[in-house]
Protein backbone atom coordinates (compact mmCIF):
# COMPACT_ATOMS: atom_id res chain seq x y z
CA UNK A 1 0.00 0.00 0.00
CA UNK A 2 1.56 3.32 -0.92
CA UNK A 3 1.48 6.46 1.06
CA UNK A 4 -0.29 8.11 -2.12
CA UNK A 5 -2.93 5.43 -2.03
CA UNK A 6 -3.40 5.74 1.67
CA UNK A 7 -3.72 9.24 1.35
CA UNK A 8 -6.22 8.59 -1.32
CA UNK A 9 -8.89 6.32 1.01
CA UNK A 10 -8.30 8.84 3.99
CA UNK A 11 -9.30 11.74 1.73
CA UNK A 12 -11.84 9.70 0.27
CA UNK A 13 -13.47 7.42 3.53
CA UNK A 14 -12.22 9.89 6.14
CA UNK A 15 -10.76 8.59 9.40
CA UNK A 16 -10.00 6.42 11.86
CA UNK A 17 -9.66 3.84 8.81
CA UNK A 18 -8.84 -0.01 8.23
CA UNK A 19 -7.34 -0.88 4.97
CA UNK A 20 -6.50 -4.33 3.95
CA UNK A 21 -4.20 -5.73 0.69
CA UNK A 22 -6.18 -8.31 -0.27
CA UNK A 23 -3.60 -8.89 -2.65
CA UNK A 24 -0.91 -9.60 -0.24
CA UNK A 25 -2.84 -12.28 2.05
CA UNK A 26 -3.11 -14.08 -1.26
CA UNK A 27 0.39 -14.08 -1.35
CA UNK A 28 1.12 -14.88 2.36
CA UNK A 29 -1.47 -17.77 2.31
CA UNK A 30 0.22 -18.85 -0.97
CA UNK A 31 3.66 -18.70 0.55
CA UNK A 32 2.61 -20.91 3.93
CA UNK A 33 0.51 -23.79 2.11
CA UNK A 34 3.53 -24.19 -0.31
CA UNK A 35 6.03 -24.50 2.27
CA UNK A 36 4.07 -28.15 3.30
CA UNK A 37 5.09 -30.85 0.64
CA UNK A 38 1.69 -32.65 2.21
CA UNK A 39 -0.71 -34.06 0.13
CA UNK A 40 -3.66 -33.53 2.57
CA UNK A 41 -2.66 -30.50 3.69
CA UNK A 42 -5.38 -28.63 5.14
CA UNK A 43 -4.77 -24.67 6.50
CA UNK A 44 -8.17 -23.53 8.81
CA UNK A 45 -7.80 -19.75 8.88
CA UNK A 46 -8.12 -19.11 12.80
CA UNK A 47 -11.29 -16.23 11.99
CA UNK A 48 -10.84 -14.31 15.09
CA UNK A 49 -7.96 -12.75 13.78
CA UNK A 50 -9.88 -10.90 11.44
CA UNK A 51 -13.54 -11.47 10.39
CA UNK A 52 -14.22 -9.06 7.69
CA UNK A 53 -16.03 -10.25 5.09
CA UNK A 54 -13.66 -9.19 2.23
CA UNK A 55 -11.14 -11.10 4.19
CA UNK A 56 -12.78 -14.15 4.69
CA UNK A 57 -14.04 -14.69 1.07
CA UNK A 58 -10.81 -14.23 -0.58
CA UNK A 59 -9.28 -17.03 1.98
CA UNK A 60 -12.03 -19.18 1.06
CA UNK A 61 -11.26 -18.63 -2.66
CA UNK A 62 -8.06 -19.74 -1.63
CA UNK A 63 -9.23 -22.82 -0.42
CA UNK A 64 -8.92 -22.49 3.35
CA UNK A 65 -11.03 -23.64 5.49
CA UNK A 66 -12.66 -21.80 8.88
CA UNK A 67 -10.88 -22.67 12.59
CA UNK A 68 -14.12 -21.30 14.31
CA UNK A 69 -14.42 -20.39 18.38
CA UNK A 70 -17.45 -18.95 18.72
CA UNK A 71 -21.74 -20.11 17.27
CA UNK A 72 -20.87 -16.26 15.67
CA UNK A 73 -17.74 -17.75 14.06
CA UNK A 74 -19.84 -20.54 12.13
CA UNK A 75 -22.92 -18.24 11.52
CA UNK A 76 -20.29 -15.64 9.68
CA UNK A 77 -18.12 -18.83 7.96
CA UNK A 78 -22.25 -20.47 6.44
CA UNK A 79 -23.20 -17.10 5.32
CA UNK A 80 -20.08 -17.01 3.35
CA UNK A 81 -21.15 -19.86 1.98
CA UNK A 82 -17.82 -21.80 3.98
CA UNK A 83 -18.38 -25.87 3.73
CA UNK A 84 -19.48 -27.57 7.09
CA UNK A 85 -16.60 -30.25 6.74
CA UNK A 86 -13.84 -27.18 6.18
CA UNK A 87 -14.87 -25.70 9.55
CA UNK A 88 -13.59 -26.69 13.14
CA UNK A 89 -15.04 -25.70 16.41
CA UNK A 90 -12.75 -25.13 19.39
CA UNK A 91 -14.72 -25.20 22.54
CA UNK A 92 -13.43 -23.29 25.08
CA UNK A 93 -15.70 -23.19 28.85
CA UNK A 94 -18.64 -23.55 26.79
CA UNK A 95 -22.21 -24.27 28.03
CA UNK A 96 -24.57 -27.38 27.14
CA UNK A 97 -26.48 -24.92 25.00
CA UNK A 98 -24.13 -23.77 23.08
CA UNK A 99 -22.57 -27.18 22.61
CA UNK A 100 -26.44 -28.33 21.20
CA UNK A 101 -26.24 -25.06 19.25
CA UNK A 102 -22.64 -26.02 17.56
CA UNK A 103 -23.77 -30.20 17.20
CA UNK A 104 -26.77 -29.00 15.19
CA UNK A 105 -24.68 -27.48 12.60
CA UNK A 106 -23.10 -30.45 12.19
CA UNK A 107 -19.59 -28.74 12.37
CA UNK A 108 -16.61 -30.87 13.85
CA UNK A 109 -16.03 -30.01 17.60
CA UNK A 110 -13.04 -29.90 18.80
CA UNK A 111 -12.85 -30.65 23.08
CA UNK A 112 -10.29 -29.50 25.32
CA UNK A 113 -11.38 -31.05 28.94
CA UNK A 114 -12.68 -33.88 29.90
CA UNK A 115 -15.79 -32.40 31.47
CA UNK A 116 -17.13 -31.20 28.54
CA UNK A 117 -16.02 -34.35 26.70
CA UNK A 118 -17.79 -36.31 29.51
CA UNK A 119 -21.56 -34.37 28.66
CA UNK A 120 -20.38 -34.30 24.72
CA UNK A 121 -20.57 -38.44 25.26
CA UNK A 122 -23.51 -38.75 27.13
CA UNK A 123 -25.60 -36.11 24.50
CA UNK A 124 -24.10 -37.23 21.22
CA UNK A 125 -22.89 -41.25 21.32
CA UNK A 126 -21.06 -42.56 18.05
CA UNK A 127 -20.43 -39.42 17.10
CA UNK A 128 -17.27 -38.24 15.50
CA UNK A 129 -15.10 -35.39 17.87
CA UNK A 130 -11.53 -34.08 18.01
CA UNK A 131 -9.41 -33.90 20.89
CA UNK A 132 -7.75 -30.32 21.61
CA UNK A 133 -4.73 -31.50 24.09
CA UNK A 134 -2.42 -29.71 26.13
CA UNK A 135 1.61 -30.40 24.45
CA UNK A 136 2.81 -28.98 28.10
CA UNK A 137 4.99 -26.76 25.74
CA UNK A 138 5.50 -23.07 26.68
CA UNK A 139 5.78 -20.48 24.00
CA UNK A 140 4.51 -16.78 22.82
CA UNK A 141 5.32 -13.60 21.95
CA UNK A 142 3.44 -12.42 25.66
CA UNK A 143 2.57 -14.48 28.68
CA UNK A 144 -1.52 -13.86 27.75
CA UNK A 145 -0.84 -15.89 24.52
CA UNK A 146 0.62 -18.79 25.82
CA UNK A 147 -1.62 -21.64 25.39
CA UNK A 148 0.39 -24.75 26.80
CA UNK A 149 1.59 -25.95 30.21
CA UNK A 150 0.06 -26.08 32.79
CA UNK A 151 -1.09 -22.62 34.30
CA UNK A 152 -3.26 -22.64 30.73
CA UNK A 153 -7.03 -23.37 30.86
CA UNK A 154 -6.70 -25.00 27.34
CA UNK A 155 -6.50 -28.49 26.58
CA UNK A 156 -6.50 -32.03 27.83
CA UNK A 157 -3.36 -32.99 29.74
CA UNK A 158 -1.18 -36.23 28.01
CA UNK A 159 -1.46 -37.89 31.56
CA UNK A 160 -5.13 -38.29 31.17
CA UNK A 161 -4.97 -40.09 28.30
CA UNK A 162 -6.19 -43.11 30.00
CA UNK A 163 -9.55 -41.13 31.39
CA UNK A 164 -10.11 -39.82 27.80
CA UNK A 165 -9.68 -43.18 25.96
CA UNK A 166 -12.35 -44.73 28.92
CA UNK A 167 -15.26 -41.95 27.94
CA UNK A 168 -14.74 -42.60 24.24
CA UNK A 169 -14.83 -45.80 24.89
CA UNK A 170 -18.01 -45.90 26.73
CA UNK A 171 -19.93 -43.61 24.25
CA UNK A 172 -18.57 -45.36 20.68
CA UNK A 173 -16.80 -42.06 19.87
CA UNK A 174 -14.86 -41.85 16.88
CA UNK A 175 -12.01 -39.26 17.63
CA UNK A 176 -10.95 -38.31 14.32
CA UNK A 177 -8.42 -35.51 14.99
CA UNK A 178 -5.81 -34.71 17.67
CA UNK A 179 -4.93 -31.19 18.37
CA UNK A 180 -2.63 -28.67 19.84
CA UNK A 181 -1.93 -25.05 19.86
CA UNK A 182 1.31 -23.87 22.07
CA UNK A 183 0.84 -20.10 21.41
CA UNK A 184 0.94 -17.18 19.53
CA UNK A 185 3.47 -15.56 18.11
CA UNK A 186 5.82 -18.27 18.73
CA UNK A 187 9.60 -17.43 19.90
CA UNK A 188 11.29 -20.73 19.90
CA UNK A 189 11.90 -22.56 16.13
CA UNK A 190 11.95 -25.37 17.91
CA UNK A 191 8.36 -25.34 19.84
CA UNK A 192 6.40 -26.36 16.92
CA UNK A 193 8.01 -29.75 16.59
CA UNK A 194 8.71 -30.32 20.32
CA UNK A 195 4.80 -29.90 20.77
CA UNK A 196 4.05 -32.28 17.54
CA UNK A 197 6.11 -35.00 19.20
CA UNK A 198 4.13 -34.58 22.54
CA UNK A 199 1.14 -35.13 20.16
CA UNK A 200 2.50 -37.92 18.57
CA UNK A 201 3.52 -40.04 21.83
CA UNK A 202 -0.25 -40.52 22.24
CA UNK A 203 -1.61 -40.60 18.99
CA UNK A 204 -1.30 -44.43 18.48
CA UNK A 205 -3.29 -46.91 16.99
CA UNK A 206 -4.20 -48.33 20.25
CA UNK A 207 -5.18 -44.80 21.88
CA UNK A 208 -7.40 -43.60 18.90
CA UNK A 209 -7.81 -46.29 15.92
CA UNK A 210 -9.76 -43.62 13.85
CA UNK A 211 -7.38 -40.96 13.77
CA UNK A 212 -8.03 -38.60 10.20
CA UNK A 213 -5.71 -35.59 10.73
CA UNK A 214 -3.72 -34.18 13.64
CA UNK A 215 -3.89 -30.12 13.87
CA UNK A 216 -0.94 -28.46 14.96
CA UNK A 217 -2.82 -24.68 15.27
CA UNK A 218 -1.08 -21.95 14.23
CA UNK A 219 0.78 -19.27 16.20
CA UNK A 220 3.45 -18.68 13.42
CA UNK A 221 5.53 -15.56 14.44
CA UNK A 222 5.06 -12.09 12.51
CA UNK A 223 8.34 -9.94 12.99
CA UNK A 224 6.78 -6.77 14.21
CA UNK A 225 9.64 -5.07 15.19
CA UNK A 226 12.36 -4.14 13.28
CA UNK A 227 14.83 -5.88 15.01
CA UNK A 228 13.23 -9.17 14.41
CA UNK A 229 14.03 -11.79 12.11
CA UNK A 230 10.92 -13.52 9.98
CA UNK A 231 10.37 -16.95 10.57
CA UNK A 232 11.90 -19.49 7.83
CA UNK A 233 9.23 -20.80 6.72
CA UNK A 234 10.24 -22.86 4.12
CA UNK A 235 12.63 -24.72 6.56
CA UNK A 236 9.88 -24.94 9.12
CA UNK A 237 7.74 -26.45 6.39
CA UNK A 238 10.24 -29.21 5.70
CA UNK A 239 10.96 -30.25 9.56
CA UNK A 240 7.46 -30.31 10.21
CA UNK A 241 6.39 -32.38 7.21
CA UNK A 242 9.36 -35.01 7.54
CA UNK A 243 8.34 -35.64 11.07
CA UNK A 244 4.79 -36.01 10.12
CA UNK A 245 6.01 -38.35 7.29
CA UNK A 246 7.77 -40.38 9.76
CA UNK A 247 4.86 -40.41 12.03
CA UNK A 248 2.14 -41.29 9.61
CA UNK A 249 4.63 -44.54 8.75
CA UNK A 250 4.79 -45.54 12.23
CA UNK A 251 0.71 -44.77 12.70
CA UNK A 252 0.26 -46.92 9.05
CA UNK A 253 -1.43 -44.52 7.03
CA UNK A 254 -1.28 -41.41 5.58
CA UNK A 255 -2.89 -38.59 7.65
CA UNK A 256 -3.79 -34.98 7.15
CA UNK A 257 -1.95 -32.55 8.30
CA UNK A 258 -4.29 -29.09 9.77
CA UNK A 259 -3.05 -26.02 10.48
CA UNK A 260 -5.08 -22.80 12.34
CA UNK A 261 -2.67 -19.32 11.13
CA UNK A 262 -4.21 -16.44 12.19
CA UNK A 263 -1.94 -13.39 11.92
CA UNK A 264 0.58 -14.99 9.90
CA UNK A 265 -1.60 -14.24 6.83
CA UNK A 266 -3.26 -11.07 7.39
CA UNK A 267 -1.23 -9.10 10.16
CA UNK A 268 0.65 -7.53 7.33
CA UNK A 269 -2.26 -6.99 5.06
CA UNK A 270 -3.75 -4.46 7.21
CA UNK A 271 -3.30 -0.46 8.39
CA UNK A 272 -5.15 1.65 10.78
CA UNK A 273 -5.38 5.67 9.15
CA UNK A 274 -5.49 8.10 11.69
CA UNK A 275 -5.39 11.93 11.93
CA UNK A 276 -3.22 13.75 14.51
CA UNK A 277 -5.50 16.52 16.11
CA UNK A 278 -3.01 17.77 18.55
CA UNK A 279 0.33 18.19 19.85
CA UNK A 280 1.77 18.98 23.29
CA UNK A 281 4.62 19.15 24.95
CA UNK A 282 4.77 17.94 28.33
CA UNK A 283 8.18 18.79 30.27
CA UNK A 284 10.42 16.93 27.50
CA UNK A 285 7.71 14.61 26.11
CA UNK A 286 6.18 15.46 22.94
CA UNK A 287 2.25 14.21 23.02
CA UNK A 288 0.94 13.46 19.61
CA UNK A 289 -3.43 13.30 19.94
CA UNK A 290 -5.21 10.90 17.16
CA UNK A 291 -8.41 10.83 16.38
CA UNK A 292 -8.87 6.86 16.91
CA UNK A 293 -7.77 4.84 20.77
CA UNK A 294 -7.13 2.09 22.04
CA UNK A 295 -10.74 0.16 22.09
CA UNK A 296 -10.23 0.56 17.81
CA UNK A 297 -6.83 -1.24 18.33
CA UNK A 298 -5.69 -2.68 21.40
CA UNK A 299 -3.18 -4.61 20.99
CA UNK A 300 -0.37 -2.03 22.65
CA UNK A 301 -1.95 -1.39 25.58
CA UNK A 302 -2.99 -5.40 26.11
CA UNK A 303 -0.25 -6.93 24.91
CA UNK A 304 2.55 -4.01 25.01
CA UNK A 305 2.68 -5.01 21.36
CA UNK A 306 4.64 -3.03 18.62
CA UNK A 307 3.17 -1.57 15.39
CA UNK A 308 5.55 0.09 12.79
CA UNK A 309 3.95 4.03 12.44
CA UNK A 310 4.62 5.94 9.29
CA UNK A 311 3.97 9.41 8.80
CA UNK A 312 1.96 9.77 5.43
CA UNK A 313 1.98 13.08 5.52
CA UNK A 314 5.77 13.92 6.18
CA UNK A 315 7.63 10.87 5.81
CA UNK A 316 10.86 13.08 5.27
CA UNK A 317 10.58 15.24 7.61
CA UNK A 318 13.15 15.43 10.38
CA UNK A 319 13.09 12.65 12.93
CA UNK A 320 12.15 13.13 16.25
CA UNK A 321 10.69 11.59 19.59
CA UNK A 322 6.91 10.82 19.92
CA UNK A 323 4.54 9.95 22.21
CA UNK A 324 1.40 8.59 20.36
CA UNK A 325 -1.59 8.63 21.79
CA UNK A 326 -5.77 8.17 21.09
CA UNK A 327 -8.31 10.01 22.34
CA UNK A 328 -10.14 7.79 25.01
CA UNK A 329 -10.11 8.47 28.47
CA UNK A 330 -7.84 6.21 29.86
CA UNK A 331 -3.92 7.22 30.26
CA UNK A 332 -2.89 4.03 28.94
CA UNK A 333 -4.05 4.84 25.97
CA UNK A 334 -1.11 4.62 23.19
CA UNK A 335 0.16 3.28 20.51
CA UNK A 336 3.48 4.30 20.61
CA UNK A 337 5.90 5.73 23.42
CA UNK A 338 9.09 7.48 22.72
CA UNK A 339 8.91 6.63 19.11
CA UNK A 340 11.26 7.82 17.01
CA UNK A 341 9.74 9.39 13.80
CA UNK A 342 9.58 11.79 10.77
CA UNK A 343 8.34 15.38 12.23
CA UNK A 344 4.51 14.86 13.28
CA UNK A 345 2.24 17.97 12.82
CA UNK A 346 -1.53 18.69 13.47
CA UNK A 347 -3.32 17.48 10.42
CA UNK A 348 -0.60 14.61 9.67
CA UNK A 349 -2.10 11.29 8.15
CA UNK A 350 -0.28 8.44 10.04
CA UNK A 351 -0.37 4.60 9.02
CA UNK A 352 -0.45 2.26 12.06
CA UNK A 353 1.11 -1.00 10.01
CA UNK A 354 0.54 -4.63 10.41
CA UNK A 355 -3.09 -4.67 11.88
CA UNK A 356 -4.44 -6.83 10.09
CA UNK A 357 -5.02 -9.39 12.92
CA UNK A 358 -6.24 -8.87 15.83
CA UNK A 359 -6.63 -5.07 16.06
CA UNK A 360 -10.73 -4.87 14.27
CA UNK A 361 -11.79 -8.08 15.54
CA UNK A 362 -10.76 -7.07 19.22
CA UNK A 363 -12.56 -3.49 18.93
CA UNK A 364 -15.25 -2.15 20.87
CA UNK A 365 -16.68 1.34 21.56
CA UNK A 366 -15.60 1.80 24.70
CA UNK A 367 -16.60 6.30 25.25
CA UNK A 368 -19.34 5.34 22.31
CA UNK A 369 -16.91 5.88 19.85
CA UNK A 370 -17.77 3.64 16.58
CA UNK A 371 -15.16 1.64 15.19
CA UNK A 372 -13.52 3.12 12.18
CA UNK A 373 -14.92 1.85 8.54
CA UNK A 374 -12.83 -1.09 6.91
CA UNK A 375 -11.71 -0.39 3.08
CA UNK A 376 -10.16 -3.38 1.05
CA UNK A 377 -7.40 -3.01 -1.93
CA UNK A 378 -6.95 -5.68 -4.59
CA UNK A 379 -5.68 -5.07 -7.68
CA UNK A 380 -4.44 -1.51 -7.45
CA UNK A 381 -8.26 -0.18 -6.83
CA UNK A 382 -9.87 0.51 -3.12
CA UNK A 383 -13.53 -0.23 -2.16
CA UNK A 384 -15.11 0.08 0.83
CA UNK A 385 -15.80 -3.16 3.08
CA UNK A 386 -17.62 -1.59 5.71
CA UNK A 387 -18.94 1.88 6.90
CA UNK A 388 -18.37 3.62 10.27
CA UNK A 389 -21.31 3.87 11.87
CA UNK A 390 -22.12 7.52 13.22
CA UNK A 391 -22.26 8.40 16.81
CA UNK A 392 -26.29 8.98 15.80
CA UNK A 393 -26.60 5.27 14.45
CA UNK A 394 -24.82 3.74 17.52
CA UNK A 395 -26.46 5.45 19.94
CA UNK A 396 -29.41 4.65 17.90
CA UNK A 397 -28.59 0.98 18.20
CA UNK A 398 -28.09 0.73 21.37
CA UNK A 399 -31.49 2.15 22.51
CA UNK A 400 -33.37 0.11 19.97
CA UNK A 401 -31.32 -3.11 21.58
CA UNK A 402 -32.82 -1.94 25.11
CA UNK A 403 -36.12 -1.64 23.93
CA UNK A 404 -36.01 2.37 24.56
CA UNK A 405 -36.77 4.58 21.64
CA UNK A 406 -39.09 6.44 22.79
CA UNK A 407 -37.26 9.53 23.25
CA UNK A 408 -38.05 12.81 21.38
CA UNK A 409 -34.41 13.78 21.00
CA UNK A 410 -32.97 14.57 17.35
CA UNK A 411 -30.52 11.59 17.05
CA UNK A 412 -28.74 13.39 14.00
CA UNK A 413 -27.24 16.00 15.88
CA UNK A 414 -24.37 13.83 16.82
CA UNK A 415 -23.51 12.54 14.00
CA UNK A 416 -20.08 14.51 13.18
CA UNK A 417 -19.60 15.15 9.66
CA UNK A 418 -22.61 14.26 7.20
CA UNK A 419 -20.55 12.42 4.85
CA UNK A 420 -18.94 9.32 7.66
CA UNK A 421 -17.98 6.62 5.83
Amino acid sequence: MTQETLAAIADRYGTPTYVYDLDQIRAQYTKFASAFDWPKLKVCYAMKANYNRDVLATLKDMGSGIDAVSPGDIAMAQALGFDTKDVIYTANNITDAEMHEIAATGVLMNIGSLSRLERYAKAYPGTRVCLRINPDVVDGAHDKIKTGGDLTKFGILTEDVDKVTAIVHSAGLKVVGLHEHTGSGLQKADSVLRAMRRIMEIATRENFPDLEFLDFGGGFKVDYMPEEAPINIEKMGREITDLFRQFCSAYGRELGLWFEPGKYLTARAGSLLVLVNTIKQNRGRTICGTDSGFPQLIRPMFYDAWHRIDNISNPGGAPGVYDICGNICETGDLFAAERTMPEIREGDLLAIRDAGAYCYAMGGTYNLRPMPAEVVMEQNTFRLSRKRLTPADLVALILKESGSVNGQQDLTALDGRPDAA
